[in-house]
This record gives structure tokens, sequence and C-alpha cells, in this order.
């Protein structure tokens, strides 16, 4: 029953990946270090495929929102650094694996309507904050047409893709919506595909 409990899920996994457009590998993603402060930008995504075994580190807890100082609720999303599959690589302190867009020649975003569902920007309501091996001179923002504000890195602007689990990189260098959907090394630049 197990056996093929894990072929359905398998098959879903498969479904519901990338846009069928080319096909991807099931990455494990190892937190290299804890951050700070929560996220305040996950897409609304399920929580990964059941049939993938990852080996998670703990990560520090914070204090909730709501008992924070006011200038500490300003503060921005925390971009880190874990290992994977592709080397180092951008996560958000929840594990979610951070893309770039190849299509977007400048730091002004492209991606919007279903791309954006697919695809949800890194968005942050503060300064991003660098974690781990993240170069505060390579972060950015970027304002969305809606009027939010995108994190950038290296002049890119970031992005989840929904389906993605916590530490999970489904969708390296995958093409979708007229580019090339790529994972960040902390020096700015795509991960080798």
């Amino acid at each position: 029953m197990r056996s093929l409990l894990i072929l359905l899920l398998a098959t879903a996994a498969t479904l519901a990946g990338c846009g069928g457009e080319a096909e991807s590998e099931v990455q494990d993603a190892t937190p290299a270090s804890p951050s700070a402060a929560p996220s305040t930008a996950l897409p609304s995504a399920p929580t990964g495929t059941p049939d993938v075994t990852h080996t998670e580190t703990p990560r520090e807890r914070v204090q909730p929102r709501s008992s924070r100082t006011s200038e500490a609720a300003r503060e921005g999303t925390v971009v880190t650094t874990a290992r994977s599959d592709f080397g180092t690589m951008l996560f958000d302190s929840a594990g979610q694996a951070i893309y770039l867009f190849d299509s977007e020649a400048t730091s002004r975003p492209e991606c919007y309507g279903q791309c954006a569902e697919a695809w949800p920007p890194v968005l942050t309501h503060g300064e991003p904050i660098a974690d781990g091996e993240v170069r505060t001179d390579l972060l950015g923002t970027t304002r969305r047409a809606d009027g939010s504000t995108q994190i950038t890195y290296a002049g890119h602007p970031l992005y989840y893709y929904v389906h993605d689990g916590r530490d999970e990189v489904l969708c390296h260098n995958v093409t979708e919506f007229g580019g090339l959907w790529l994972v960040v090394t902390p020096g700015g630049a795509p991960a080798a595909t």
C-alpha cells in the first residue's frame, strides 16, 4: 500500500511541476544557518512532495510579530543561503527556494498574471535583510505595478516557485513563461545548469 501511495504522489508531483515544459528533478537543500526573522512574503503553496526524504536542521524560533516592537515589525524579508544539489543558493528564512527569471534584463519585474501565480514575487515590507552568505550590497528592491515592493539581488527581481516545499528546489533550469527560471548563488549569478 505504501509503495502505491508513493507512486501516486510521485505522479502528482510530476504533473504539478513547472508547467510541464521541461523535466525537473526534486532537489533537497539543508539550511546553512538559522534566520533572525520570519519571511514576510511566502507564496500560498502546498508543503512539498511527501515522497522526498528531507534532512532538516532545526531553525531558530523567532518572537511572534505581535510581540515585537513597531520598529522591528517594519523589518524586511530575510534572504539567506543554504546548500542544495546546485551548490549554495538563496532561500528565505522559512526555507523557500529563490529564483530569478532570465528574460528580465533589468530590475523591472515582468512576471505578472498567470506567471506571478506560478512564480510569486519575493516581497518585503521594509529593507530586505541579508543572512548567511547573502551580500548586503547585492540586495535591493523594485516597485511592482500593484505598488508592492519586490526584492532584487544583483539587479534581478526574485521569485519563488509556488509548488516548492520547505528546502526543495523543483524548478531550476526550467523554461516557462518565455524565459528560463534559475536558482541564485550568493554571488548574484544563476547556479550552473
